[in-house]
């Protein structure tokens, strides 16, 4: 008999359900309270959490490895519990996510950020393309 084992980094997300499961899953697990959850497309960011408690997922995060959707819904929920990025927040993210740098180093090594009219995707440091 034959397994399939399938690579979480090159899993997608399903649909924008597959996206809000994932956040109440992360926050029960966590143990901080389920947000409002909203996605829709942004230009400068992956996420954004209010002090009303809505988190607002860019729908761009449906295109990216699954992976790197969990850091950035990991990051956000984190700030529930320590609200910027000092020792603890980075021992939070430590916590739930061992290899949170790796993630956050190949989410901004490979950006997507809408202009007006054209998507820019950051291919290096100084280096853009629009598309």
């Amino acid at each position: 008999m034959r397994t399939t084992r399938r690579v979480r980094s090159a899993a997608k997300w399903g649909d924008a359900d597959d996206l809000r499961w994932a956040t109440r899953h992360w926050a029960t697990r966590i143990g901080v309270k389920a947000p409002q959850i909203h996605l829709r497309p942004m230009r400068r960011k992956w996420a954004s959490l209010s002090t009303s408690g809505r988190l607002t997922l860019n729908t761009d995060l449906l295109r990216l490895p699954r992976d790197l959707g969990e850091f950035v819904i990991v990051h956000e929920l984190v700030h529930l519990l320590a609200p910027n990025h000092s020792k603890v927040f980075k021992s939070f993210m430590h916590a739930y996510l061992p290899d949170w740098q790796e993630r956050q180093r190949r989410l901004m090594s490979g950006l997507i950020f809408r202009t007006k009219k054209k998507t820019t995707v950051a291919l290096a440091r100084n280096e853009t393309r629009s598309i």
